[in-house]
């Protein structure tokens, strides 16, 4: 109990130390003049290959590859990884949603430390088929966020499939490596067929997905451990996800990026403290699973039908909540707040691109130099309170009420 005590002590105080020693030394800005005229010399040059790939415009091609992103983003893991914790796999799914959060953090941290552009448009053509899309081009364009999350999330899904069916042939192991390759190579042109990256942005994703893909396959299993049987956790994890919140680089211009950290922040915050507290009555490894006699096809759909509205009106609830206490709390504390979105009363600036970039921008100054700030924007906790309280609907709530309809 001590020694657990004393590295949860040590993580969380180096992270603060980290945050300080970033802000004091000013190392955004020192990093964004090194790296940012390189990358951005890139995306100049890249230019005429973006042109020459998109020569072979066609209406398929403009069809697949956009849906073949949608398959690959953010939202569509969202909806996937519950899914995944109802059909009984409840080791990969919070693994992989662990794995989302911290490959998202990494990789928006880089994109707003770089702060380099994504192709000009035009020359290049850019498609957007969804509201999705059109939000991620706001985003920064190093490292490609597509191709790091689908190298990441795809290796350790293949690495899991392997383990769990102990199989050893090199046959088996060879395909899945090649379908692997295949998906992330089609993900890395389509997102330059798409005008949405350069080539330096796709090998940047490329480059960090490896590095992270290789770092948690070496932590996983620790990871696993912690968060099932580990002390503390509840705590810990919810302290760690607070200084996150505030462990973020301020970008050179605003952009959505920091709203995704803090959604899958709070994702991560509200599994981890849900699968801790209901890991021996639904997340054990003798859980029934999809495509046995336990849980059959008919039964998963009837979890289906009862999970997803109810995880969505948690949601909604959430939101509500947090809409009335956090404000409340804050007025009692003295706090001055402000609201860029949920909360028309609180919202003090016209413009909305500015509002946005207060929302991300001095964070530390704000938490360790309260006077140089006007006041806090509210809707960062609200966007993490509800974020969370979704994911524990999808790991705590749901199950129970899976084992109360005998689904």
């Amino acid at each position: 109990m001590e020694s657990t005590a004393v590295w949860q002590g040590a993580t969380l105080c180096g992270i603060l130390t980290w945050i300080l020693m970033a802000s004091y030394l000013n190392l955004t800005p020192k990093l964004r003049s090194l790296l940012q005229p390189w990358v951005t010399h890139h995306v100049i040059t890249d230019t005429p290959l973006i042109l020459q790939i998109q020569n072979y415009q066609h209406g398929f091609l403009d069809a697949f590859f956009s849906a073949l992103s949608c398959v690959v983003s953010v939202p569509f893991y969202t909806a996937f990884l519950p899914l995944l914790f109802w059909s009984g796999h409840g080791k990969l799914a919070r693994q992989m949603t662990l794995l989302m959060a911290f490959c998202d953090y990494l990789g928006n941290c880089i994109k707003d430390v770089v702060s380099a552009p994504r192709p000009s448009c035009p020359p290049v053509r850019r498609i957007t088929a969804t509201r999705d899309e059109e939000d991620n081009a706001l985003e920064y364009g190093l490292p490609s966020s597509h191709t790091l999350n689908t190298v990441c999330l795809s290796g350790y899904l293949l690495h899991y499939i392997l383990s769990y069916a102990q199989n050893e042939d090199a046959y088996v192991k060879f395909a899945g490596f090649a379908l692997v390759c295949l998906l992330v190579g089609l993900i890395g042109l389509g997102r330059i067929y798409l005008g949405m990256h350069s080539p330096v942005d796709i090998i940047g994703g490329l480059a960090v997905g490896l590095l992270i893909l290789s770092f948690w396959l070496t932590v996983h299993e620790y990871v696993d451990s912690f968060v099932v049987s580990g002390q503390n956790v509840t705590s810990f994890w919810a302290a760690l996800s607070f200084i996150l919140l505030f462990a973020y680089p301020t970008p050179e211009f605003p952009t959505p990026s920091f709203e995704y950290h803090t959604a899958f922040n709070g994702v991560a915050l509200g599994i981890v403290s849900g699968v801790q507290q209901t890991y021996h009555q639904f997340h054990h490894e003798a859980v029934p699973r999809i495509f046995t006699s336990q849980l059959t096809i008919p039964c998963f759909m009837g979890r289906m039908l009862v999970g997803i509205p109810t995880i969505l009106i948690v949601k909604f609830c959430s939101k509500a909540l947090a809409k009335w206490i956090l404000p409340v709390v804050a007025n009692t504390l003295g706090i001055p707040i402000k609201s860029t979105t949920y909360i028309p009363m609180l919202n003090g600036l016209s413009n909305g691109k500015k509002s946005d970039g207060s929302k991300q921008s001095g964070y530390l100054q704000k938490l360790y130099l309260f006077s140089s700030q006007d006041s806090f924007d509210v809707d960062t906790g609200i966007r993490f309170i509800q974020y969370a309280g979704l994911a524990w609907s999808v790991v705590d709530l749901v199950p129970s009420l899976f084992s109360q309809l005998s689904l």
